[in-house]
């Protein structure tokens, strides 16, 4: 007669891997808030369930057997599947996650997300700052903020602001060496930001200077960071001239610590900045987060002065 398929308790699978997990029945006691023998019970039930051990004891520890080894690893994808399920229909014990590029999660997002969980405080956020174009169902993101180029297809429903790139620096660096024209750019340290994106190397003024058609500019230095945070920091201090973006600094110029010399005459534009939905269906906190971020940056364009009016020098 074929052997019936046991029938196995999702109760005696959480006992099962998390003594796996731990290789001690007390630990995996304590994380389930079980007593001792009751872990050890359930583990007894279901290897006689099984008809196989699942752990051996040698000099008082535990170690897994080879059917030991095969159902902690199907317990794990299974409970993990689970577990994401119910908070998936349920909405329950998950953090919203966002992505976005470093530099606009450190200079645009991040100072501005106190304001969200004032208004939202039962929504918990969760913020995967990367440069690269993580896969939202695999890594399961709600939203992700990305920027784009001209050449892409999205609607313009998704489409959150312009992306732009131009010179800035302090009001006292302006004011002790002006920069009127492009060519005076020579006299100046000029602050790069380095990095690798899509597998190729980005480096900040020589995509500004090809986009612009400059060749030949020759600065009194530079100085390269691999975080862009650091070339804002160095800008702020009068190290250099930087190379400013929109929308990430849009706080800096209206405030007016920072400057943007060239006005419009040094504005390129990059492409476009989009607000993408994630791996499932939008929730409540998906479309109030969403919601928010474009009211935060409507506000700037409206406010937004920047690159439009030339600083005084």
């Amino acid at each position: 007669m074929k052997r019936q398929r046991p029938r196995l308790s999702l109760d005696l699978l959480r006992g099962f891997h998390a003594a796996a997990r731990h290789l001690s029945f007390t630990h995996a006691a304590r994380e389930l808030c079980l007593t001792q023998s009751a872990v050890s019970q359930e583990v007894k039930a279901l290897e006689e369930q099984l008809g196989t051990p699942l752990f051996t004891r040698v000099n008082r520890t535990l170690r897994l057997t080879e059917a030991g080894e095969r159902m902690h690893r199907a317990a794990g994808e299974a409970l993990r599947l689970i577990d994401a399920t119910v908070e998936e229909v349920t909405g329950a014990g998950r953090a919203l996650s966002i992505t976005a590029t470093v530099p606009f999660a450190s200079l645009w997002l991040g100072p501005r997300l106190s304001g969200f969980t004032r208004l939202h405080p039962e929504i918990s956020l969760r913020v995967i700052a990367s440069n690269d174009n993580l896969d939202l169902a695999r890594e399961r993101i709600d939203v992700a903020i990305r920027w784009l180029g001209d050449d892409a297809s999205r609607s313009a429903r998704e489409r959150l602001c312009d992306y732009e790139m131009f010179p800035v620096c302090s009001p006292a660096l302006l004011r002790s060496t002006p920069i009127r024209t492009v060519s005076d750019l020579a006299k100046h340290v000029l602050l790069d930001f380095e990095t690798v994106r899509s597998g190729r190397p980005w480096y900040d003024w020589q995509l500004w200077l090809e986009a612009m058609k400059i060749r030949g500019l020759k600065p009194a230095g530079s100085l390269r960071f691999t975080h862009y945070d650091q070339v804002i920091e160095a800008g702020l201090a009068g190290s250099g001239v930087a190379m400013g973006r929109w929308p990430h600094l849009a706080t800096y110029l209206r405030s007016g610590i920072l400057v943007a010399p060239l006005g419009q005459a040094g504005v390129t534009r990059l492409g476009r900045f989009y607000v993408i939905a994630g791996h499932g269906p939008e929730s409540q906190s998906t479309a109030a987060f969403v919601s928010w971020v474009r009211a935060e940056m409507n506000q700037d364009i409206k406010k937004r002065r920047g690159p439009a009016v030339k600083a005084r020098q």
